[in-house]
């Protein structure tokens, strides 16, 4: 009997192929926190390129891009399952739904840029080139399309290293373009056929010499002197509330005296902290409901206390930020950019209008969110600019808060990321959030990692995961403006349009 044979289906590569490309991607991602293997990330992006300029038709291109985004994304995002075993019982079965779903609507702005090169401008190398080009693109668009989710981009894994201090000139898709860029630069200077690896030699020197030159430059940046800390001290608090059990009326009640307590303690060998900051939703009762409470808190701490809280307005509800002293409730600030499906489903309110009311905002479904970014001034602080939690991934909201902040507050409930990746990415961007503004960021985080952050992205104290207490510390002095806190995106893209140009004069 003659054996049975399938024919291979017309436009995708073989699937051993295809899992190598997906090895490539999450290779890649072992440059992102808390790993931090950039010296791992970069030869497999420079595979991938390699391996997009030798795949031939669109189709074929796309099947490798699409691949690789999988296994890049897939390892880089596995925190996405940890909310969902917050109650196993109910939701579990949700885990791995969400986490292939997240890797597949990543792996796509990997596969756009693969089909577009080759089929634009189709050959070896050129196909590599304008694919390494296009990938800075997509890294900003994700920032953007669907209200953005600009996470584990491939210029992230330079947040732990000197070169990050170029983002203070080109932001964070500046670093996405050294990413490709060093990634690229073998297939650049390439001789002779695909299969003859030597060909790339000159082109890994340089890129060698690029990533050097990088180093270099930020080390002369970190070598500069800082401004000296200001006068104000002030106290970060960690409850250590584990999201389990955070809204149980029992142990609600012990996260709340344990923060009291904690905001309460002296130390007679420490100045007394000028303001005390609280995490995320730090409170189980409402703000438009808190009585006494704001009077009686600060009076207990000892200062103002800043605080996470939610707040109602009607029939809407919202996630916010706000200051308790001895004069009562401060100014308020509300989270603007909301998670998708977390914090509101999109189109909710819409949907409502046709008598669907179960997704809607305005209902009491979900988070409303509040008018903008803003610079706010809690009591004798300098002005600050609030982040809540997510908002701290978004570089472009620091551009639009009007007067320039003296400082930045990120305060977050990290509890929902787990104890891995996702709590360590999360506080990586915040560093880098420091870095592009040249403003110092103080975090308060429910579970961790709560730190502070001087103008230049570096840690001058963490108090890390899984633990209850306290971080006292001088608010670090800012920086001037940085260039990209002047221009924004703007230059990093100029330059990736460019690479694009040059690559596709590259002759295949």
């Amino acid at each position: 009997m003659a054996p049975i044979t399938v024919p291979a289906q017309p436009g995708r590569p073989p699937l051993g192929a295809l899992a190598l490309s997906a090895a490539a991607g999450a290779v890649a991602a072992l440059g992102q926190a808390p790993w931090g293997l950039w010296c791992l990330a970069i030869p497999a992006l420079a595979v991938l390129c390699w391996r997009i300029g030798t795949a031939g038709p669109a189709r074929m291109a796309a099947w490798h891009g699409f691949a690789a985004g999988l296994g890049h994304f897939a390892l880089a995002m596995s925190w996405i399952v940890e909310p969902f075993l917050v109650e196993p019982e109910t939701y579990g079965w949700m885990a791995p739904f969400a986490l292939v779903l997240m890797a597949a609507g990543g792996a796509l702005f990997w596969t756009v840029p693969a089909w577009i090169a080759a089929r634009l401008l189709p050959g070896f190398p050129r196909q590599g080139l304008v694919f390494a080009a296009l990938m800075v693109i997509s890294d900003w668009l994700r920032g953007w399309i669907f209200t953005g989710l600009p996470w584990a981009l491939s210029g992230h894994i330079w947040i732990d290293t000197p070169a990050a201090q170029l983002a203070a000139v080109l932001g964070a898709i500046g670093l996405s373009g050294l990413t490709m860029l060093t990634a690229a630069l073998p297939l650049a200077f390439w001789r002779g056929g695909p299969r003859q690896l030597r060909g790339a030699l000159p082109g890994a020197i340089l890129a060698a010499l690029v990533i050097g030159t990088a180093f270099s430059a930020g080390l002369a940046r970190l070598a500069r002197p800082l401004p000296a800390d200001t006068a104000l001290t002030l106290r970060l608090v960690q409850p250590n509330a584990t999201q389990a059990l955070k809204w149980d009326p029992y142990w609600s009640e012990v996260f709340f005296r344990r923060l009291l307590d904690i905001s309460a303690a002296r130390d007679p060998d420490r100045p007394a902290p000028d303001a005390i900051i609280w995490p995320e939703t730090a409170v189980n009762f409402l703000l438009d409901r808190a009585g006494s409470a704001p009077e009686d808190i600060a009076d207990y701490a000892g200062a103002p206390v800043i605080l996470g809280i939610q707040r109602s307005q009607g029939t809407r509800y919202f996630n916010s930020l706000t200051e308790f002293s001895a004069q009562g409730i401060g100014p308020v600030y509300d989270k603007f950019h909301l998670v998708p499906f977390g914090e509101y489903t999109p189109w909710g309110d819409l949907m409502a209008r046709f008598g669907v009311r179960a997704f809607a905002a305005q209902q009491g479904f979900g988070y409303s969110p509040g008018t903008g970014p803003a610079a706010i001034r809690f009591g004798a602080l300098p002005p600050v600019q609030p982040l809540i939690c997510y908002e701290a991934i978004f570089a472009r909201h620091l551009l639009g808060s009007g007067d320039r902040p003296s400082w930045l507050l990120q305060v977050t409930n990290d509890a929902w990321f787990g104890n891995l990746s996702g709590p360590w990415q999360h506080l990586a961007q915040a560093r880098l959030r420091a870095v592009e503004t040249g403003l110092p960021l103080m975090r308060a985080a429910n579970t961790g990692v709560s730190a502070v952050i001087d103008a230049r992205g570096q840690l001058r104290a963490t108090l890390g995961l899984n633990l209850a207490g306290r971080i006292d510390a001088r608010l670090p002095g800012a920086l001037p403006p940085t260039p990209w806190s002047r221009w924004g995106d703007w230059p990093a893209l100029a330059l990736a349009a460019l690479g694009l140009i040059l690559a596709a004069r590259r002759r295949s």
